[in-house]
């Protein structure tokens, strides 16, 4: 059963058990400050499970897009060396909203394993809290599972909270057995063994209680249910593979990659991680980009960065010196489009994207790599296992080569970097930075927000005329302080009752011009013009000749040419955005 049917599968089964089925939400979550990225199945129901807000339904059933790069859930590094673990992932999940609980959870589970996916039973073990009596009574009454496979742990397996406080409860997780030829060494090896032969399949969450400050429990009059079941594993079980990487969902990846850096999968241990993370990452990325996050420096954009990196790297460890990365895209885009078109909407910009970074990182990869590698084979024949936090900054500072690239290879050769003196370094540099740089003295529209101003609004009519003429001088200000009167030399704002120039808004900068008092009384040239409370226009100006009044007749005039040049670049700007949306995608 391919990986495709079997998510399908779960879908239908519970769709046919009264759950409304709710499409994937983005890995981007939504109002949601507290996550970089959606991490589980629940993430996107969280208002719901607190009360926050309300569905039209009170069960539903989704396969959500998952990443786990940040926080407690972080398995980046990971990748590739174990056989479960992954950056993207799917979650499928059911969920009650105060509806049925933990009886229907675990017979809908339960019926799903053996009968739908036809996992057999004697393969399967529970888990659940040590004083979640009513959970084990259920599995051995109702399901009929022997006393010998149901397992009560502790808090930390089975035990599941929202934060520090809110919605909480026990859960109970299923495993699958994979057999004796699977267990490791040590002799109480069971389902709380971190080896490979019990592979936790789901987890049913019982959100029963209200934990508040104190840590206090109180049980919430309507108990819910979140579960979470993911697609790889289960996947794995089902075409009995080794691996999450050998099932269709990633090995068609491998494949391609085989193809592009003409090496076998499977024949090397160490080329076999370098293959394991490239089938991983390029799947993030894909979705990633799908779903709007673009590499960059900081939050988001720089995980996808990282990513992206972290497999380029690994392609030069299998040979492979040319970009590569975005060719596995079509391999993603042609095995997930089906569940998930968006991959297929912005096929064209995943590539793009990748193609862009990986062109721009190549350079800096290599030489980044031989420089670290003399590094390396200097501390080893010196017998030191530390790396200088110098050296590692240099390669920072003067190669552009990240940290934590530099960190992982470090440790790949059994070596590590002081990274406290990496830190020390980098805030020397800040420092410097900070120091030599002056600022600007330039008063930014958004810091003149709080400006209050009696008058009506400023009447604009520069759409209709380039000059206006008998116009009067409500106020004058000098350092945000309301003045009389500015005289040769001076530099003031001037608010008029009327004006003719365009005020900085919506990405295009102000006009400039002049204003000249009536019989030429002064003379001023205006250089800015910002509106800091949406409805008067504050006209920066210097005063050339003269004294201008508040209470003066003006003349406005704006430097025409200056403003048509603006024109035709503001309107070439939205042409050259609107061709590149064709060519690129609506994210532009």
């Amino acid at each position: 059963m391919t990986g495709a049917k079997i998510r399908q599968r779960f879908l239908d089964f519970f769709s046919t058990k009264g759950h409304t089925q709710v499409p994937s939400s983005p890995l981007v979550p939504e109002n949601d400050a507290t996550l970089l990225f959606v991490n589980a199945g629940m993430v996107p129901f969280k208002e719901v499970f607190t009360g926050h807000a309300k569905r039209p339904y009170k069960r539903a059933v989704s396969a959500q897009k998952c990443l786990r790069v940040s926080g407690k859930h972080n398995d980046l590094e990971t990748v590739g060396r174990t056989a479960r673990h992954h950056t993207f992932f799917e979650m499928l999940g059911n969920f009650s909203f105060g509806d049925y609980f933990k009886k229907e959870a675990i017979e809908y589970a339960w019926e799903f394993l053996t009968v739908d996916m036809g996992i057999p039973a004697e393969k399967l073990h529970a888990t659940v809290f040590t004083d979640d009596n009513e959970a084990a009574k259920i599995w051995e009454e109702a399901i009929g599972l022997p006393g010998d496979r149901i397992s009560k742990l502790g808090e930390k397996h089975n035990f599941w909270s929202m934060g520090a406080t809110g919605p909480c409860g026990p859960c109970s997780e299923i495993h699958y057995d994979r057999g004796e030829e699977c267990k490791c060494d040590n002799p109480d090896c069971g389902v709380d063994c971190e080896c490979d032969r019990y592979l936790e399949l789901w987890n049913l969450v019982f959100m029963q209680y209200d934990r508040d400050e104190t840590g206090k429990m109180t049980p919430l009059p309507h108990p819910s249910i979140d579960t979470g079941m993911g697609l790889e594993r289960l996947v794995s079980v089902i075409q009995d593979k080794e691996t999450n990487f050998d099932t269709d969902l990633i090995l068609p990846v491998i494949r391609h990659m085989e193809r592009i850096a003409d090496t076998e999968y499977g024949a090397d241990p160490e080329a076999d991680v370098s293959f394991r993370v490239i089938g991983d990452h390029v799947r993030s990325m894909a979705f990633l980009i799908a779903d709007g996050v673009f590499p960059s420096n900081e939050g988001r954009g720089y995980v996808l960065r990282r990513i992206i990196r972290r497999a380029l790297r690994h392609g030069k460890m299998l040979g492979v010196a040319e970009p590569f990365a975005h060719r596995l895209v079509d391999t993603v885009v042609k095995m997930m489009k089906e569940s998930y078109p968006e991959l297929l909407a912005s096929e064209k910009v995943i590539r793009g994207v990748i193609l862009a970074e990986e062109e721009g990182f190549s350079a800096t990869l290599e030489h980044g790599m031989n420089l670290l590698s003399d590094i390396i084979e200097k501390n080893k024949n010196k017998g030191e296992k530390v790396i200088a936090g110098l050296e590692a900054f240099k390669l920072y500072d003067t190669y552009g080569f990240p940290i934590d690239l530099a960190n992982e290879i470090a440790e790949d050769a059994g070596m590590s970097i002081d990274i406290g003196q990496f830190n020390k370094e980098m805030e020397k540099q800040q420092k410097m930075a900070r120091k030599s740089w002056k600022g600007s003295e330039t008063i930014g529209i958004g810091d003149r927000v709080d400006i209050e101003i009696e008058y009506a609004p400023t009447k604009f009519t520069g759409y209709e005329n380039d000059i206006a003429q008998n116009v009067l001088v409500r106020e004058i200000r000098k350092d945000n302080v309301i003045v009389n009167s500015a005289s040769q030399g001076e530099e003031a704002e001037l608010i008029l009752a009327e004006t003719p120039f365009y005020a900085e808004s919506g990405g295009q900068v102000s006009d400039t011009g002049t204003i000249v008092g009536t019989e030429g009384s002064f003379v001023a040239t205006v250089s800015h013009v910002s509106k800091p409370d949406g409805a008067h226009w504050l006209h920066k100006v210097k005063v050339k000749t003269g004294t201008v009044k508040t209470g003066d007749k003006v003349t406005a005039s704006v430097d025409v040419e200056r403003r048509n040049h603006i024109r035709r670049n503001h309107s070439a700007t939205h042409l050259l955005h609107s061709a590149l949306r064709a060519a690129l995608g609506a994210h532009v």
